[in-house]
């Protein structure tokens, strides 16, 4: 295994402090907790959105902290769900008495411990709902999950409850947004490499020099199918049918399009990817409102790529415009 790392079991601990010293206008990290927040957080009469999940998926979650976008991200240890009371610590900082919203991807650990949370939440007086992102179309259940998976859609959740949240809308609105945004938005990806869990320190599945498995999911769960590596055009086909199928959506829908690289994908690659996204979405009639790509969601090391569409309506396009300012999310 070659990593840059000093242990496996410190990996997360030293990640989160090196992201504080590089970024403290951004985050803070709370004492004892896994968890960094919006400096100045919390803020007045403004709903609270936490994320979180597994290491090992940066930027996801703590980039997406700022302006528009979260207000806290818990950090479990790689590939593994936060623990109930880093959920309920980061929701009780961010809380101004407005209650809190977490996003949550929907895999067995995140979904157990968060509504752990969100129960003692309640005990303690603090007002906390959860989302749960479900937008990957490629398997009904895997290894992590009952239905399902949550995947780089997750990330225009945020942005979009982030969005509504910085408004002043109420939880119950905030919520909505989310739901909403939840329901329209299709997910798939490949994967052309495994990766390499710290702890484990060896490849999390094998795959040949010439293939490539098809749905894989962000953690090396298995897809639908392993099959010869195919032009990038032929991949890009297969993943967007699957995808334009699903929802499904169709000739004058106006999408917004996320082309998120796994962790050891070019961004030469990617653009390859999304010459043909917009070629085929122009050939259906779906209008492209905006296209987002880079890596978003990763898987570590993993070489592969997957594309998400969100269909758009009028609000959906003005919470999606608004302004954010995040580590690795900006726009004005």
């Amino acid at each position: 295994m070659k990593k840059l790392i000093n242990a496996p079991e410190k990996v997360v601990e030293d990640m989160l402090t090196g992201m504080v010293a590089a970024h403290p206008q951004y985050v803070r990290k709370l004492s004892g907790y896994s968890c960094l927040v919006n400096p100045q957080s919390p803020i007045t009469n403004k709903v609270g959105i936490v994320s979180g999940g597994g290491s090992g998926h940066e930027p996801s979650h703590a980039g997406f902290i700022g302006r528009g976008m979260l207000d806290a991200a818990c950090a479990g240890n790689v590939f593994s769900s936060p623990t109930p009371d880093h959920f309920l610590e980061a929701a009780k900082v961010v809380d101004s008495g407005a209650g809190v919203l977490m996003v949550i991807k929907n895999y067995s650990g995140d979904l157990m411990n968060s509504q752990m949370a969100e129960e003692m939440a309640e005990f303690e007086g603090v007002k906390v709902t959860r989302v749960i992102v479900d937008d990957d179309v490629a398997v009904k259940n895997s290894t992590y999950t009952t239905g399902r998976r949550g995947i780089a859609g997750t990330v225009f959740v945020h942005k979009i409850a982030g969005a509504k949240a910085a408004q002043g809308a109420d939880l119950d609105e905030v919520k909505r947004v989310a739901e909403k945004t939840v329901a329209n938005v299709r997910s798939m990806g490949m994967a052309l490499t495994p990766c390499i869990v710290p702890i484990a320190g060896k490849a999390n599945f094998e795959l040949a020099e010439d293939e490539m498995e098809i749905g894989m999911g962000i953690h090396g769960e298995p897809g639908i199918t392993r099959c010869k590596l195919a032009p990038a055009d032929e991949i890009t086909s297969t993943l967007l049918e699957k995808i334009i199928q699903d929802l499904p959506f169709g000739k004058g829908d106006e999408v917004a399009v996320l082309v998120n690289g796994l962790g050891a994908t070019p961004l030469m690659e990617l653009y390859v990817i999304n010459k043909k996204i917009a070629e085929i979405c122009a050939e259906k009639g779906i209008r492209i409102h905006r296209t987002y790509v880079g890596e978003y969601m990763t898987a570590l090391e993993m070489a592969g790529a997957s594309i998400t569409l969100l269909r758009l309506d009028e609000e959906l396009k003005a919470l999606l415009d608004a302004p954010a300012d995040t580590i690795a999310f900006k726009q004005f």
